[in-house]
């Protein structure tokens, strides 16, 4: 009997497998699931490649005859080099399904989904089909992969990501919060252990600049500390001297990697960070101080992070008046729809979460009439659009019962279809926003809105 051999970077390829089977019964099939390295996505195309040839190396010692990549990732980045290198038929999942798809298409057109290192589920064009004017980009991870001199070296993150509007990147600093048992904090720095592989990183003001300054992005994030909450006053008062000198610092750097031309984007903003946990006059008094350095715009962070709401309203009533009133007011990490106006109605002017695509990904879909779970029972047969009163994409060409199906199914096209809408709800949002407050009508808005649409239905 003919044997082949199968692999993926887990137990997704087991799906190619499963139609494998079904096409060519009478083969023998081996099946390698490299779950000691999953993911392949993210990491540089010299490791994906080593562990491609490892895991051929595997399957040959099983004497398959042919092998089948179920790696999508490998696929992408790896195949040409195991052709050269192994003298076996081998078969990408890419390659052969987009033959497929170009065989079979009405439009002459082929979209491919993928993961780290191929494609991601939205890409920039999605983006902006669903108005989105600004992403934020992760200093932290972007530092850990791909590097930040890579992107340099591509013309910075707008041309890394065929982006053409404004980017944010944050810090790092976030990850002195979220990285809170892999760090230590002193006054130069943090050194974190990365997630990935445990290795030591350093990081400090200085280090955030550049590697801000190699991203090119539109506005770069100061480098500070977010503080667990609960926390005592005396902690996060020494927290905020410290915030304060390091975004001295931060502001030091970046005059000079402009001086010297070193930064990719020579306009890059930079926005200092309110800190101070839930100590009214901790924030107030920082919100003082780094008012005056005369920044290009300021962020009230460290809220959102356990706190109840009313909490955080009133942090952000607290800080408001104090925030210089030409300038872009930020509230980090936050929210809800309600959330949203109800900071709004307080003066903040910008936003970013992850929650509408995490959100979208379980099923949580927002509506003007509230939230709904998509994978809920009835919706199995209803033919309505996500939202009656949504005019995105989504909505425009699939039912309810269409959607519920692709998510019960774990088809990537679900998780793609529901992150869009929500991308386009929450964009619609803060029109209907802006419009309200150039109308005069907010507080009506406000009223009707703020609870409803935290409701779940």
């Amino acid at each position: 009997m003919h044997r082949i051999g199968v692999f993926d970077s887990g137990i997704g390829g087991l799906t190619v497998l499963r139609q494998l089977r079904r096409a060519f019964p009478q083969l023998d099939m081996v099946y390698l699931g490299d779950t000691a390295r999953v993911p392949y996505g993210g990491r540089s195309v010299e490791t994906i490649t080593h562990y491609a040839e490892d895991d051929v190396r595997f399957l040959l010692r099983k004497d398959v005859e042919a092998i089948v990549i179920a790696c999508g990732t490998v696929s992408s980045n790896s195949l040409d080099a195991l052709r050269e290198k192994f003298d076996l038929p081998i078969y990408g999942v890419i390659e052969s399904a987009a033959r497929l798809a170009a065989d079979v298409t009405k439009t002459c057109s082929v979209g491919v989904i993928g993961t780290q290192a191929t494609v991601k589920a939205m890409t920039p064009r999605d983006l902006r089909d669903v108005k989105a004017n600004i992403i934020l980009a992760n200093t932290y991870h972007l530092y850990l992969r791909p590097g930040h001199e890579l992107v340099r070296e591509a013309g910075g993150l707008h041309t890394f990501m065929h982006w053409d509007r404004p980017i944010l990147t944050d810090s790092g600093g976030f990850q002195v919060f979220s990285l809170a048992k892999l760090r230590k904090i002193t006054e130069e720095g943090v050194t974190f252990a990365s997630h990935l592989d445990g290795h030591r990183i350093f990081m400090g003001p200085e280090e955030s600049m550049q590697i801000q300054a190699n991203l090119g992005s539109t506005i770069a994030m100061a480098f500070d500390e977010c503080v667990e909450n609960p926390a005592q006053h005396a902690y996060s008062k020494d927290s905020c001297e410290r915030t304060t000198r390091w975004l001295k610092r931060c502001k030091a750097e970046m005059a000079r990697l402009k001086h010297e031309e070193i930064s990719v984007n020579p306009d890059q903003l930079l926005f200092g960070i309110n800190q101070g946990c839930t100590f009214a006059d901790l924030r107030v008094e920082h919100m003082k101080q780094i008012a005056e350095l005369e920044l290009d715009g300021y962020a009230i962070g460290g809220l959102a992070v356990g706190e109840p709401a009313e909490v955080m309203y009133e942090m952000i009533s607290q800080v408001e008046p104090h925030m210089p009133k030409d300038k872009i007011r930020y509230l980090m990490g936050v929210g809800t729809p309600g959330n949203i106006i109800e900071a709004v109605a307080r003066g903040v002017d910008l936003f970013d979460c992850v929650m509408p695509s995490r959100n979208a990904r379980h099923g949580h879909l927002n509506t003007w009439s509230g939230i709904i779970n998509i994978k809920n029972a009835k919706y199995e047969r209803d033919e309505r659009p996500i939202d009656p009163a949504c005019g995105c994409p989504v909505c425009r060409n699939y039912s309810r019962a269409y959607v519920r199906h692709l998510l019960k199914a774990d088809e990537m096209l679900g998780m793609r279809l529901t992150v869009m809408h929500n991308l386009w709800f929450y964009n619609h949002l803060m029109e209907r926003i802006r419009d309200e407050l150039d109308a005069g009508t907010f507080t009506a808005f406000h009223d009707k809105y703020v609870k409803i649409l935290d409701t779940r239905i």
